[in-house]
Parts: structure tokens; C-alpha cells; sequence
């Protein structure tokens, strides 16, 4: 539920924290390319969002969505992972569909680790349909699953 988690759009020094949590909880094994500088550059840039949900003991999730011209691309998505199955995650998806919906937007993209079973659970719950398997996407390590959600045309 929305109401039970504070989103806001993220600010310069959430990008220490945001870099963090990609570097534990998502990049792990791949090495560490969302350093604080490239999250600095997403929050800088009027065509990306970087949505950050707190709660009482800090930063709880955040996720960077680029917007182009007919659709999203969900790049980075996390959730701490003591405060996972709380709510965040839904939370924060539905920020960024209501806010792709009021852009006009038709489609959200995203990516996830083909071997990360819980997250593609995840996103299937909320809609997200598997379109494509992707060799090597994660710097040539591990293949993603690309899904995708229609925001017009639900099924």
C-alpha cells in the first residue's frame, strides 16, 4: 500500500546511499558500476527519476526509471533486503507506473537476473510479462530476462 511508504523523488545526498544498496544488493558479482557520480547523473537528469522510499530508520528502496518517448526503462530497483515483503517494492513500482501513465506513457521495460527467481515473482505478480531472454546482458556474465508491462492494455 502507498499511503504506508514515504516516496519521494531522491536528492544529491541520497546518491551515497542509493549506490550502496545497488552495490550489495543487486550488482554483486558483476562489480560496481552505479558508483555515486553515474546515481548523481541520474538524479541530475530531467529525463530520469530516481524514487526513494523511507521509513524510520532511513533509506528502505529506491528505484531509477529513463523516460523516452513512448516508454520506460526501469534501469536499478532495490529494496533493503530486511525491510523486503513489507510493501516497498509495490510501493515504489506504483510510483513509477502512476507516474509513467501521467507522462503518456504506454510501457515500462526492466531487466532482471536470469537466475533471480524471486524478482521476475516479483514483477510477475504486478503485471510484468516476460518478452525476451537476453545472453550476457550483465557485463557477459549472467543473462536477464527483459519483461515488460503494458500501462494501457493491461491484461
Amino acid at each position: 500500500m502507498i499511503a504506508q511508504h514515504e516516496i519521494t523523488l531522491a536528492c544529491a545526498a541520497d546518491a551515497e546511499a542509493i549506490a550502496a544498496m545497488s552495490r550489495d544488493c543487486i550488482e554483486h558479482g558483476l562489480g560496481w558500476s552505479w558508483k555515486p557520480p553515474r546515481v548523481l547523473r541520474c538524479i541530475a537528469d530531467p529525463a530520469t527519476n530516481v524514487a526513494v522510499c523511507r521509513d524510520a530508520r532511513g533509506l528502505a528502496g529506491f528505484a531509477i526509471m529513463k523516460y523516452r518517448d513512448d516508454e520506460a526503462h526501469l534501469l536499478l530497483f532495490a529494496v533493503e533486503a530486511r525491510r523486503r515483503r513489507r510493501g516497498v517494492g509495490t510501493a515504489l513500482i506504483a510510483w513509477l507506473e502512476a507516474t509513467a501513465r501521467t507522462a503518456g506513457l504506454g510501457v515500462i521495460l526492466l531487466e532482471a537476473r536470469r537466475s533471480n527467481l524471486a524478482a521476475q515473482a516479483f514483477y510477475r505478480r504486478l503485471g510484468y510479462r516476460q518478452i525476451a531472454c537476453v545472453p550476457g546482458w550483465y557485463r557477459g556474465v549472467e543473462d536477464c530476462v527483459r519483461l515488460a508491462k503494458d500501462l494501457w492494455y493491461p491484461d
